[in-house]
């Protein structure tokens, strides 16, 4: 498919070419948002005609590697390969690269993962005690008078400061390389005959230190756990789909033990089994490495082609299963809960919140996602100072810097007014902002009010008037102030017998109405002050505001000297001492009667 520059956007193969064709250009209500996105950008097609489904796949994956079309989902390895460098010089070192160079050192390699090369080469280091600093030897032994902390924690036998001799610096080197390259049985045998050994010759440090070795070497090089079928390699698949993304993890084992993962996330997936083929087929195409074993977690669409496409790539037989039972299922337990651990970060919500978000998307009947929550609560004092409080989730939590207050005029003891008055003015500022992504320019997926039937009437009419559809409910009380159910214009939703999504509105209806009585309680408070103030003789209510501003607190005004009131910006002389004579009054008295 081709965008009206001619520019390739999307590659796929069919057996019928009329009806995978009408399922992109049929119902758009059926398809996510990447899907109908590209069926506006499409203006031409061309197909090519092959003789066979397996041709087909092969055809397939030669273009999407080609071309890198917008989209099809394009898994990008950033891994690479690694090499073991060893330098040839009278103290040897051991490094990680990623590039083999011709620079006169040694290079074993190419291994399957740059990451678990790194990590592998650190690991050994630390066990036989080898430097990871860039000290160059035995230039720099002994320029240190103290070793450094790797010394102290035992990862580094400080050949800097003479802690090492160069035999046991070559011992030392000898055995990292052999447990890096030749793997753990090879060293742990000779290690073990070395520490027998030294017992023998009641060498009992060396032997301890041996010992040490070997401990460290079962605790960080066997830790992994071993597979039941013990293959030479092997490759496990797994997907996790959330709302708007799905997220690929593949598992690779080499001699049974797990030797690298792979994460890929990318726009949710729409069809799991033809797309399942395609991720194995590009994850295959970008890489040699094929194993004889291969587990996925749902089943693929033609499967056979894959097994086919595979063992033609590999030159040998590949098998593919989607275990049910036994140690391949927990396998695929792990590589799932890799990948949902990997979507979650990368989306920013975590499982419980999706779980969440999901339940109160079926219990509403919402069409969209609820991912952007608006919640609103009225507060006054009989009527007074009435004020409205609004707060934002997004994903599941709360999103304090879009949160927002309003003071409510010309309305009293009229909850319902003031919700309307409210909403009215947060929505008017929606369509007089054009920054529409963030703040009162983005409309919320939900809003929650704090009320029932008579809030939710007159919340409707704004939105009616506004021309605007967007989800709206009420949270409902007991008569202990406890949460109770979510409303509607007709009847109550209960909610207690889920209890995460009753936790997640009773959170939401608390924290709205936490966020609306604490501006309540300033706005009464800085009201109060004001009115104080006002009874002094020349203080209006704006000098009154200049004052609190000045001061920050009535009781700051009050211990203020008349040089100090002087300096306050509008404030006249006469006004200044009329409030230095209104708070000191007492203490004039006081004077006149001694």
């Amino acid at each position: 498919m081709k965008n009206k520059d001619g520019d390739i956007i999307y590659i796929g193969k069919a057996k019928a070419l009329r009806n995978r064709v009408s399922q992109y250009f049929g119902s758009q209500s059926n398809h996510g948002i990447k899907v109908r996105k590209m069926v506006e950008n499409v203006h031409d097609f061309d197909y090519i005609l092959v003789s066979t489904e397996f041709e087909a796949l092969v055809l397939e994956c030669s273009l999407i590697k080609q071309h890198h079309p917008k989209y099809n989902i394009l898994l990008k390895d950033d891994k690479g390969y690694g090499y073991i460098k060893v330098t040839e010089n009278g103290w040897p070192t051991i490094t990680a690269e990623k590039q083999k160079q011709e620079d006169g050192a040694v290079y074993y390699g190419p291994f399957a993962s740059a990451g678990y090369v790194s990590k592998a080469v650190r690991d050994a280091k630390a066990i036989f005690g080898l430097p990871t600093c860039s000290k160059h030897f035995p230039n720099d032994i002994n320029r240190n008078t103290r070793p450094c902390l790797h010394f102290h924690i035992k990862t580094c036998a400080a050949p800097c400061c003479g802690k090492m001799s160069k035999q046991e610096y070559m011992d030392a080197h000898r055995n990292a390389l052999s447990l890096l390259v030749n793997g753990d049985a090879e060293i742990m045998r000779n290690l073990k005959n070395k520490m027998q050994e030294a017992a023998e010759n009641l060498e009992f440090e060396k032997a301890a230190r041996l010992r040490d070795q070997i401990a460290s070497i079962q605790k960080t090089w066997q830790k992994q756990s071993v597979v039941a079928v013990r293959s030479g390699l092997q490759d496990v698949f797994a997907v996790a789909d959330g709302r708007l993304k799905s997220c690929l993890c593949v598992l690779r084992y080499a001699d049974g033990k797990l030797y690298d993962s792979q994460c890929f996330v990318f726009d949710r997936l729409e069809s799991p089994e033809e797309d399942r083929l395609r991720l194995i087929t590009q994850f295959y195409s970008m890489r040699d490495d094929i194993p004889e074993r291969v587990s996925i977690d749902q089943m693929p669409a033609d499967m056979e082609l894959l097994e086919e496409w595979l063992r033609e790539k590999r030159g040998k037989k590949v098998q593919i299963f989607i275990p049910k039972q036994g140690e391949g299922l927990k396998l695929i337990a792990l590589a799932v809960q890799n990948a949902t651990e990997k979507l979650s970060k990368s989306t920013g919500m975590n499982e419980r919140s999706v779980r969440v978000l999901d339940d109160l998307k079926l219990t509403l009947g919402l069409q969209t996602d609820p991912r952007y929550i608006e919640a609103y609560d009225i507060s006054h004092t009989a009527g007074s100072q009435t004020v409205g409080g609004m707060i934002v989730y997004m994903d599941g939590k709360p999103l304090k810097s879009a949160y927002r207050k309003f003071s409510v005029h010309g309305i009293e003891n009229d909850d319902c007014a003031a919700m309307a008055q409210v909403l009215t003015r947060r929505l008017d500022e929606y369509f007089m902002t054009d920054n529409k992504e963030s703040g009162f320019g983005k409309l919320p997926d939900l809003i929650l009010l704090d009320g029932g039937k008579g809030e939710i009437h007159a919340v409707e009419s704004v939105l009616k008037r506004k021309g605007l559809h967007i989800p709206l409910f009420g949270m409902v009380k007991d008569s202990k102030h406890r949460t109770r159910a979510i409303a509607t214009t007709g009847d109550e939703i209960s909610i207690q017998d889920n209890r995460p999504l009753f936790n997640m509105i009773a959170e939401m209806q608390e924290e709205v109405h936490r966020f609306a009585i604490t501006y309540h309680r300033q706005k009464r408070k800085k009201d109060t002050l004001t009115t104080t103030l006002t009874q002094i003789s020349g203080v209006g209510e704006k000098r009154a505001k200049a004052l609190l501003k000045h001061f920050g607190s009535l009781k700051a005004v009050q211990n203020a000297d008349l040089q100090s009131l002087y300096a306050v910006e509008g404030l006249s002389r006469p006004a200044a001492e009329a409030i230095y004579d209104y708070f000191h009054r007492s203490e004039t008295n006081g004077e006149n009667d001694d």
